[in-house]
Formats: structure tokens, sequence, C-alpha cells
């Protein structure tokens, strides 16, 4: 893993002394993006902290900054400003082939559009992030594949191609993907925005057990009628937190 330490007291060193500190932690984190318009904020002055094994939703209205607070969590974007540490590493330090390593090995990612390659087989979708980071030994790829696929409930569609399983089954699919190096931190974009309401409660209630199991678990969502699975609700408006968040302020809190 690769850390880098920015001054004497960042967030990554607090967490990283602290034993029962959190795995996410956000330090006035603010994103700006240049456009022809001019430059536009997309968070502002974040503080979030989020420890091990919480269920965390974020929401917000379209725009409100919550895909850009995943993208920073993850790496995918780089902060204008402040201190990103996720899991004792300084994820704003690193360089874009540090990230790509580190993500593969402490970020499992799901998208609201599962993201499966279609010319492989459910089984081979779940084995690539092995291969990628190199996490397992190739005997041992397909056997861990499988039982992630038992995990999450559709054993039987290991060697079926992804066009052939249903929107629910799918979604399921990426989720073995995103557990596939045994990621502490899963993070998931609308993983139910194209799922019906049973197929969608049956997708939170996976999560909500993976977090129960210790992994860490942060969701952009618009389930407001299924928030009794998330331990914590982050809330933005334009960019700021207005619930929720950094321990000392949290107002949300659904245990």
């Amino acid at each position: 893993m690769f850390r880098r330490h920015i001054g004497n007291s960042s967030a990554c060193d607090e967490a990283h002394l602290n034993p029962n500190g959190s795995l996410i932690e956000l330090s006035k984190v603010t994103k700006t993006y240049e456009s022809a318009a001019g430059p536009f904020t997309a968070l502002k002055d974040i503080d979030i902290s989020v420890s091990e094994g919480e269920f965390v939703a974020v929401v917000g209205k379209s725009g409100s900054g919550k895909s850009t607070l995943l993208n920073v969590i993850t790496g995918i974007d780089n902060i204008s400003s402040g201190e990103v540490c996720v899991a004792s590493t300084a994820v704003h330090t690193l360089s874009q082939e540090q990230l790509a390593m580190w993500r593969g090995k402490n970020i499992g990612v799901v998208f609201q559009f599962f993201q499966l390659l279609p010319t492989l087989t459910v089984a081979e979708n779940v084995m690539m992030p092995m291969y990628f980071c190199r996490t397992y030994p190739v005997r041992e790829r397909r056997e861990r594949a499988l039982s992630l696929l038992e995990k999450v409930g559709i054993p039987e569609q290991a060697n079926k191609l992804p066009a052939n399983l249903s929107g629910g089954q799918q979604q399921r699919a990426a989720i073995a993907r995103a557990l596939a190096n045994d990621p502490p931190i899963l993070v998931a974009d609308e993983p139910t925005g194209n799922l019906d309401s049973q197929t969608s409660e049956d997708v939170l209630r996976s999560f909500a057990e993976l977090a129960a199991e210790g992994k860490t678990v942060v969701m952009v969502t618009h389930e407001r009628d299924l928030n009794h699975y998330f331990t914590k609700t982050i809330m933005l408006a334009d960019g700021a937190i207005v619930a929720g968040g950094a321990a000392k302020t949290e107002v949300a809190h659904n245990g």
C-alpha cells in the first residue's frame, strides 16, 4: 500500500494512529471543476467520517455533488483542496499508477448500469479484478468467483452471459465482482436505479448483510423508503453537507 504524509497532523495520520479511527475520513475537501462558463464548485468544505461496518446512504437532489463525493473517495477525481484518507492511505497524494493498484485492492465499485463485460460469462466477469491485481493464484480464481456468486444468491448463473440475466441478477453479479479482491470498502452509485421495488430491497438487503459482516458500504441512493437498512445518512445540497458527515456533526443515524 502506498502512503505519504502531508503536514504534521493530517486526517490520515490521526486515523492511522487511532485504532478506533475512521476507515474513511474527508477533511475540508473542496472540488472545483473548470468549464467554459467558468469554475464550478461541486463540493464545498466537506468533512466526513465513516467507520468500519457502516452502511452509509448519500442523498440529495440531482447536481448536489453525490457522485463527485464518491469519485473523490475512490480517487477517480482529484480534489482541489483538503485531505482524503481512506484505509489509512492519503488518497489525494497518490499517482495515477498508484491509485489504480490501491483502488483495485481497497475499493469495490458497483454501478447503476452494472458494467458487466458482455462477452464474458458471469464467473469470468467476477474473476477480472483478480487478474488485474493478481490477488489470488490463478488456480483459485474461478473457485473464489463461484463462492462469491453463491454468496449473492446466483450460483446457477455462473456460466451464462450477462445478457441472459435479469436486471437484479446482473446487479448481484456486479456486487460479486466488487467483492472479488475482498476490499474493505464498497461504493455504489444508484445501484437500484434500474430495478423494481422488490429487487431494490433485495439488493439493499445484500449490502446490509455485507456491512454486518464488516464491510463498509457507501451508496448514493434515492431509496428513502428503505432507509432502515442504513446506519448513517449523509445529505448533500449544492455541494455542501446539510445532514450527517463527520461524527462531530452527525445528525442522521438510523441504527
